[in-house]
């Protein structure tokens, strides 16, 4: 057995309908993860929103390990308002523990739209105003004492899924 590396792999590159909307996320390192994970999982698109961004930054360079030069990426003044714009012409859910959210372990995608996937902020989540808009609150089972994760565990949790369903 021989370990492999980014050359020689036998990945198949794909993109996936699939845009990450980012309210608020603004710590470096994660950012710079966010890049990457969106990468391994052929996002489509990846959207910030948020004041005082660290992009570009010395720290999420170095997370991102150059992935930022090959997802696309923007950044927006309200999410809220790009949330409303695409409601019709995409499907939309919200990562976020609620009273309401349904396990991602027993969601099924049923949808031909594009997919976009809201995550929020490392302290706070996703704003209600946000919440309000979502087509699918979901929220990961955990069987710990905490009751969230990092943010960027939680997107890639949630990108693996949603590309197995996807294919």
């Amino acid at each position: 057995m021989t370990q492999l590396t980014h050359y020689t792999t036998e990945f198949k590159s794909k993109t996936f309908p699939i845009t990450v909307l980012c309210e608020n996320v603004t710590n470096a390192p994660n950012i710079g993860s966010l890049f990457r994970v969106c990468d391994a999982f052929g996002v489509d698109q990846l959207i910030f929103s948020g004041e005082h961004l660290p992009i570009p930054s010395r720290k999420m360079q170095k997370t991102s390990r150059a992935t930022e030069k090959y997802v696309s990426y923007r950044i927006i003044d309200s999410i809220l308002d790009y949330i409303r714009s695409i409601k019709k012409t995409h499907h939309i859910i919200a990562i976020e523990i609620t009273s309401k959210s349904s396990a991602l372990q027993s969601f099924n995608l049923k949808t031909n739209k594009p997919i976009a996937l809201v995550i929020g902020n490392e302290n706070f989540g996703i704003s209600d105003a946000i919440l309000e808009q979502m087509n699918d609150v979901l929220h990961i089972e955990m069987f710990g004492k905490n009751s969230s994760m990092n943010v960027v565990q939680a997107a890639n949790i949630s990108l693996y899924e949603l590309t197995k369903q996807l294919g």
